[in-house]
C-alpha cells in the first residue's frame, strides 16, 4: 500500500545540497513527490512511496547530507494522493 509522508525539516539544511541529497536518496528509494526551501530557512518535503522505504527516507532526513545540521525534523504520514511520478526539486 502506497503511503505519504510530509515533513518539516530545520538546522543548518539551506546551502549544504540538503535538496539535491533529498532527491537522490528518494530516486534510490523509489519515492515520488518533491522537495524545497521553506522562508524559515528549513526544507519541506512531500514523498510517497512503500512505508519500508519511507522510514528509510525519515532516516536519512534526520542526518541530511554531509554538510547539513539538522536540529529537527517534524512529520506526518498520511494516504498517497497518486499525483507524483518522481521526486522533484521544487524552487
Amino acid at each position: 500500500m502506497t503511503r505519504a509522508v510530509h515533513a518539516k525539516v530545520s538546522g543548518r539544511v539551506q546551502g549544504v545540497f540538503f535538496r539535491a541529497g533529498a532527491q537522490r536518496e528518494a530516486q534510490r528509494l523509489g519515492l515520488a513527490g518533491w522537495v524545497k526551501n521553506t522562508p524559515e530557512g528549513g526544507v519541506e518535503v512531500h514523498a510517497e512511496g512503500e512505508w519500508p522505504a519511507l522510514k528509510r527516507f525519515l532516516d536519512w532526513l534526520r542526518v541530511g547530507p554531509p554538510n547539513a545540521h539538522v536540529k529537527n525534523v517534524e512529520w506526518e504520514a498520511g494516504e498517497a494522493t497518486g499525483a507524483f511520478t518522481e521526486f522533484s526539486v521544487r524552487a
